[in-house]
């Protein structure tokens, strides 16, 4: 099945975005955007079908459009942000889903960011962070379930995401700083540690069988291709000052032709 794609362009406003680990720099706007054109071009130039939204001038963060849903084959589900200030922008990612899959919502308390969320075939981590919290797990867990999937809780608590953490990136393969989460939870996959002078470069995204990852970490670049992975790089340098890595810009998910 081919592979879509969700963005949504750069808000004006994103130099109000939420923080919780980095301090606050000035973001140079015009190039993000920039870069987030170069973003989306890397995609398009992979065979990914990119659909990019509306742009929402008054909600920051509203490039992240990883966060407010999980896509599985079968359905969506739109999660409730653990930001409060970031949920209005679940809902025009919900009527874009909804051409695609079948729609569940988690109800309240449940707190659930999909950059919490690893996906490697029917298995399912979710971390529990300063974002997603235990009630949203458990509904994840029981909506999942249902469709056969495995779902299991890690502790997330030094730095924003589990995918901040540690990515799958194919070949039974997880990148992962291990002072930032416990990689008990990752037995049975070869852990690829990122280099030590770039303990935020385990965020990369697989598309196909290739690894698209900040060009920020070169060293952590260089260990993986010695390894045999294909590696491409992206500048993001202004995003990442919004606490940006390159799974949270892009909703990705197969697009089920029957459904549309």
């Amino acid at each position: 099945m081919p592979l879509m794609a969700i963005t949504r362009p750069v808000s004006r406003s994103i130099n109000n975005c939420a923080l919780s680990f980095h301090p606050r720099q000035p973001i140079d706007v015009a190039k993000a955007i920039v870069q987030h054109t170069a973003y989306q071009d890397c995609l398009t130039a992979l065979g990914v079908q990119v659909i990019s939204l509306a742009v929402e001038p008054d909600l920051p963060d509203a490039v992240f459009v990883e966060d407010p849903a999980v896509v599985v084959d079968e359905i969506a589900i739109i999660s409730i942000m653990g930001t409060p200030s970031r949920r209005p922008e679940a809902r025009s990612l919900a009527r874009a889903l909804s051409g695609y899959r079948p729609i569940r919502q988690l109800t309240g308390p449940a707190t659930l960011e999909g950059g919490d969320i690893i996906r490697v075939g029917r298995s399912i981590f979710v971390g529990l962070s300063q974002r997603t919290n235990r009630e949203g797990y458990c509904q994840l867990h029981d909506i999942l379930g249902d469709y056969r999937y495995q779902v299991q809780s890690i502790d997330v608590g030094a730095c924003l995401h589990l995918k901040s953490a540690c990515s799958y990136i194919g070949n039974n393969s997880i990148l992962i700083n291990r002072s930032l989460v416990n990689p008990e939870p990752f037995r049975g996959f070869e852990l690829i540690d990122v280099a030590d002078e770039e303990p935020a470069g385990a965020n990369a995204l697989l598309v196909k069988d290739v690894v698209i990852m900040p060009a920020s970490f070169p060293k952590t670049r260089a260990l993986l291709e010695q390894r045999g992975f294909c590696v491409q790089t992206i500048d993001l340098s202004e995003l990442q000052k919004a606490e940006a890595g390159v799974t949270c810009t892009s909703l990705i998910f197969n697009h089920r032709m029957e459904f549309a």
